[in-house]
């Protein structure tokens, strides 16, 4: 399956913070609220996204297409996607300014107060699907986080090509209008958010969970250290978080969740399984900071998996195309 990944591709700035956020908030005092936390380190690390699921689908032995925007500061990024097996043809180069640039400041209990620079990604919104797609139409499109009107142009183009879509606004949920929202997530394959951001969706649609479970084929709302779950029709599959063997940094923990999720989806496994991949990629970012920093061969992550899931074999598929010979 031909599956291409729409939306930011950035740098990410991560700072830490040794102290608690709410320690610092008072609740009388939220309506002028004027605070500066001093960080103990800051790294710069390749990020974004679209860019993020690509690479992490790309480790599950896939060939993703990555549609995005780029300044002129992009030459090694793309140097990098390459080599790790993303196909990075659809992504458009903005000479005249510089990549996107994600800025997350995160404290003692992995809550993260971050800010996003749109940089190219403003350009996102003149460059469709078609022209990306240069004569070969995808199978699945992810609209992930991107300039607000390129992800409502990319789903309009989808349903104007019946092309399944999974729906992503996760960071843009505080930008986007409850009208947008609800305009952009009708007819999706799948969305996949957080829970605060379906609270947040629900309140600003003045939809109920059940709303959006009728709207959405397949709903997945992610928890954090408490896992995911999905929904499905009546039907609702809890997914365990996998234990972490260190805790470094929470970025893209999500961004890869939905990069094993959607290797399954595609695959046709059980969305159990599909989840149970997701929550398993989730820990790897977790385990490492940046949000590309970590890696596995597919043995790896198979007998890693198994000491905590039981697939029934099927994940002995993802050495179909690969040359790895898989190891008993």
């Amino acid at each position: 399956m031909d599956i291409m990944i729409t939306g930011s591709i950035a740098y990410d700035y991560l700072m830490r913070f040794p102290g608690r956020f709410t320690e610092h908030l008072l609740k009388d005092q939220l309506h002028q609220v004027s605070l500066s936390f001093l960080v103990e380190d800051m790294t710069k690390h390749w990020g974004g996204v679209a860019a993020n699921i690509a690479v992490n689908m790309a480790l599950m032995g896939m060939h993703p297409r990555l549609m995005g925007t780029v300044g002129r500061d992009f030459g090694d990024y793309r140097t990098w996607l390459e080599e790790v097996g993303v196909d990075t043809s659809s992504v458009r180069q903005i000479d005249d300014v510089f990549t996107a640039s994600f800025f997350a400041n995160t404290d003692l209990d992995n809550n993260q107060i971050a800010s996003f620079y749109s940089g190219a990604m403003s350009y996102a919104k003149d460059y469709s699907l078609a022209e990306a797609s240069n004569g070969q139409w995808p199978d699945l499109v992810v609209v992930s986080p991107n300039d607000p009107k390129a992800m409502s142009n990319i789903v309009k183009e989808c349903r104007e090509h019946d092309t399944r879509f999974v729906y992503d606004p996760s960071q843009q949920v505080a930008r986007l209008g409850g009208e947008e929202l609800k305009a952009d997530m009708e007819g999706a394959y799948a969305m996949v958010v957080n829970a605060y951001e379906a609270e947040v969706i629900c309140q600003k649609t003045g939809q109920t969970l059940d709303d959006l479970r009728k709207t959405i084929e397949i709903l997945v709302i992610t928890q954090g250290e408490h896992g995911s779950r999905i929904y499905l029709n009546e039907d609702q599959i809890t997914i365990p978080p996998f234990p972490p063997q260190d805790i470094k940094d929470p970025t893209g923990v999500g961004d890869a969740f939905r990069a094993g999720l959607l290797r399954g989806m595609m695959a046709g496994w059980p969305l159990e399984l599909a989840g149970q991949v997701g929550s398993l990629c989730a820990t790897y970012a977790l385990e490492q900071v940046g949000t590309q920093n970590h890696s596995y061969t597919l043995n790896e992550f198979v007998d890693r998996f198994r000491t905590r899931f039981d697939d029934k074999g099927q994940l002995d598929e993802l050495f179909a195309d690969d040359k790895t010979v898989r190891q008993s």
